[in-house]
């Protein structure tokens, strides 16, 4: 399988541009006192989170990325593709859980589909 049958969904990268200004900002105050030094860890996990989280999409399976870990589902698995009422992208599963899916918005359901292979029915 190609990097090219893969479908990424990311964050918006000013996210990430706006931690390493925060970062930035907070070595002044973290560098007085030693105990200061952990609000350093902030804008540093809020990079890693823009920087990794997502979902990737391919003819197989999604891939849900996070801070800290990633989970994959098998196309077979989702039983439906729906919104929630905050406009973002969810995959109901067969066994009735539902997961909320990274950086995907509800207009981006058509792009996610078209990952498997498959397409949308077009309106009547």
């Amino acid at each position: 399988m190609s990097s090219a049958d893969t479908i990424r969904f990311r964050h918006n990268q000013a996210i990430l541009v706006a931690a390493i200004v925060a970062f930035l900002g907070a070595l002044p105050l973290a560098s007085v006192e030693w105990y200061l030094s952990p609000v350093l860890l902030v804008p540093l996990a809020v990079g890693i989170w823009a920087w990794r989280a997502g979902t990737d999409a391919d003819p197989r399976e999604l891939r849900l990325r996070a801070l800290a870990g990633d989970r994959r589902i098998r196309w077979d698995q989702v039983a439906e593709l729906t919104t929630d009422g905050r406009g973002r992208a969810v995959a109901r599963l067969g066994d009735g859980q539902e997961v909320v899916l990274p950086a995907v918005r509800g207009t981006d359901l058509p792009r996610l589909v078209s990952a498997t292979g498959q397409t949308l029915p077009g309106p009547r």
